[in-house]
């Protein structure tokens, strides 16, 4: 039998897609105006391709059920999304020195297939809560992450480029020292003696906020750029 399902039944399939759609989307656009690797269309197809695989794991094995012998276990299909989803996720992932990118993208990448697998299994209002509890969690929990952030003890890195060989990271460390921070320590991530730069990574130690001091920073003469870590940022 060609068609395991009549054309209305079929046409009734479309509605979850069309959901997973919606609220997939929404997430992307999400993470696409925090400019994230995994965006717009990335974060929609997941969940469209969850919500159809789940279609096709409680509907596309009907016919094989009429004959004798044969039985199924409709969750197969389901279940390899879980796996499956972790391969994208994973190279979401990158580590850049000391510093890990990306877990926040992927952990939304894997969010938005239980959104996508939700819609699909006909549960729209645990797919709703899920997206809610996304924007919640990236949106919502910023201020939280930040106060934690400045209540903690552990260095906070910043990074500096500077004009090398005119005595600016002496003035960076001063300015830093003044405004209350101590420096637990200093890395130098690049030196291009060429064009006379260098990059350091300070660890500082200091409850106070860092963004006035970046400021003060970026006005020193010679300093190129100052920037902080991702979870240091307004916005990510």
């Amino acid at each position: 039998m060609f068609w395991t399902t009549g054309l209305a039944n079929q046409a009734e399939v479309l509605l979850p897609l069309l959901l997973a759609l919606v609220l997939c989307t929404g997430i992307g656009i999400e993470r696409e105006l925090a400019a994230k690797s995994a965006g717009l269309r990335t974060h929609a197809l997941v969940g469209v391709g969850s919500a159809a695989f789940m279609l096709v794991s409680k509907y596309g094995f009907d016919d094989l059920l009429l004959v004798d012998d044969v039985s199924l276990d409709p969750s197969r299909v389901a279940a390899q999304i879980v796996s499956g989803i972790g391969f994208v996720g994973g190279g979401l992932i990158f580590v850049r020195r000391d510093a890990v990118r990306g877990l926040t993208t992927a952990a939304t990448v894997w969010v938005t297939a239980a959104v996508g697998m939700a819609c699909g299994a006909g549960l729209p209002l645990l797919a709703v809560g899920g997206t809610a509890v996304h924007y919640l969690v990236t949106r919502g929990f910023r201020p939280l992450a930040r106060a934690l952030s400045r209540s903690s003890s552990a260095p906070r890195p910043v990074h500096v480029t500077y004009a090398d060989g005119r005595g600016v990271l002496r003035s960076v460390l001063t300015e830093c020292t003044e405004r209350g921070f101590a420096v637990a320590g200093m890395t130098v991530d690049r030196e291009d003696t060429e064009s006379g730069t260098a990059a350091v990574t300070l660890s500082l130690l200091g409850r106070i906020p860092l963004h006035p001091l970046t400021s003060e920073l970026a006005e020193i003469p010679g300093v190129r750029s100052v920037r902080l870590p991702e979870e240091e940022e307004p916005a990510d």
